[in-house]
């Protein structure tokens, strides 16, 4: 009878194993709430077009593409980045070598004085070889989905880095481009400095006339004071935003970099492609995919851990005083043995642990949805912004073109004196 319950002990644990469910890799669209549409909501018929894969060429800058080629190759953060994969590929290295047999090997030298009483004693060598070797027996797949685990954190990491080559790309570019508008920025403060200065000479010439005030003159110079500290603070962002693309290049940030007169061209819109293409091109995507995936398999080792496990142990070994014959091959004696093993109580770690990471890979599956949505979003907006944009730069080629004629025109009426002109249209114009 006490026999029956020691054996039920390991079937009770082995039925509890089994009672605990598989680990899901589950990364479809059906688990975004309504299902992903088809198309983009804020995109033109026109921007359903495939995407290109090579998007640096579309902006017919060569400058930008050797900038972007020199971060790639000169960037601190991405060769750490590359550093890191090769650390992970050397630990799936590691993994896959749990399901080999372990194989070892030690000689022994011992020398040692054998006392007889006063007379001293007989000096004596003893020598040794000895081998041993252990196998697990991957009954259950344990080892295997530990190894698949390690596999997918190594596609991880390689998707990672793959984000990491794009997110610099797309960086070097942001900053090229704000290095350039920066610089337009620097050039239109100057030219406002001067428009002022002229328009403040005017003003006092008609002063001089008595034509005008010194309230006139006083708002004049105010003016011109402000286009100065504008200036100033112009040129304090073009040397920052130099600094940021030089750090980038992997370059002393010296802010001496200097910038093309005008802003790169996209030779067509930017098309969107599909809201399912973006799923699957996106490297954080992928890297997401394959933790789920990781998550997944390490739920199930740690729910087969405790199920029994197998090994297979060997041995052999000789010991001689004569150290040819410890080094003879003919004389080693060996033993094979197997074993099983189960844990019988250890204060429900075991089961808490195969819990624990179930309940990690349901949270990787919500992680990586939350990160697709987000995702879908930066679309749908960077679409609708695109969209907004361009029709505000047409209202703002108006408010240019009508700005420069008042100015123009209400320069033009105070030059000549003409009645009811004021230095107030200058100014507002």
């Amino acid at each position: 009878m006490r026999s029956l319950s020691i054996l039920a002990i390991p079937s009770a644990l082995l039925l509890g194993a089994c009672g605990l469910p598989s680990g899901q890799d589950a990364t479809s669209s059906e688990l975004i709430s309504g299902g992903i549409p088809a198309f983009w909501k804020e995109a033109s018929g026109e921007q359903h077009d495939k995407i290109s894969t090579g998007w640096l060429p579309e902006f017919q800058d060569p400058q930008l593409t050797t900038l972007v080629r020199e971060a790639i190759a000169e960037n601190h953060d991405l060769r750490a980045a590359a550093h890191r994969l090769k650390a992970t590929r050397e630990n799936n290295i590691r993994a896959r070598a749990a399901r080999l047999p372990q194989v070892t090997t030690g000689t022994t030298a011992n020398r040692r004085l054998n006392g007889s009483g006063s007379s001293g004693g007989s000096p004596a060598s003893s020598y040794g070889m000895s081998f041993a070797a252990s196998w697990e027996i991957d009954v259950w797949g344990r080892l295997r989905d530990s190894e698949d685990a390690e596999n997918a954190d190594y596609r991880a990491a390689i998707a990672d880095y793959r984000g990491a080559r794009l997110s610099l790309a797309v960086n070097t570019a942001k900053a090229w481009i704000n290095l350039t508008e920066t610089q337009q920025q620097v050039d239109l403060a100057k030219q406002t400095l001067q428009d002022f200065k002229k328009s403040l000479s005017l003003i006092s010439r008609r002063h001089r006339e008595a034509l005008l005030r010194a309230v006139d003159v006083q708002f004049g110079r105010n003016n011109v004071a402000s286009a100065e500290r504008n200036l100033r603070s112009q040129v304090l962002r073009r040397d920052e935003a130099a600094r940021t693309l030089e750090l980038l290049l992997g370059r002393y940030p010296a802010g001496e970099l200097e910038a093309t007169p005008n802003l790169p061209t996209l030779r067509r819109q930017v098309p969107a492609g599909l809201p399912s293409d973006l799923l699957n091109r996106r490297p954080d995507l992928a890297a997401g995919r394959e933790r789920i995936y990781a998550s997944a398999r390490r739920a199930d080792t740690a729910r087969k851990s405790l199920l029994p496990s197998l090994r297979l142990t060997g041995s052999a070994g000789n010991g001689s005083p004569d150290l040819r014959r410890a080094l003879d091959p003919s004389y080693l004696t060996w033993s094979i043995a197997s074993s099983i093993a189960q844990t019988i109580y250890q204060g429900g770690a075991p089961s808490a642990a195969a819990r624990a990471a179930l309940e990690l890979n349901k949270a990787s599956i919500h992680g990586y949805v939350q990160d697709a949505l987000q995702a879908l979003r930066e679309v749908e907006s960077a679409l609708q912004v695109d969209l907004s944009l361009r029709e505000q730069e047409s209202f703002l080629l108006i408010e240019v073109d009508q700005a420069s004629k008042a100015q123009e025109a209400a320069e033009r009426d105070l030059g000549l004196g003409i009645e009811g002109s004021s230095v107030l249209e200058i100014l507002e114009s």
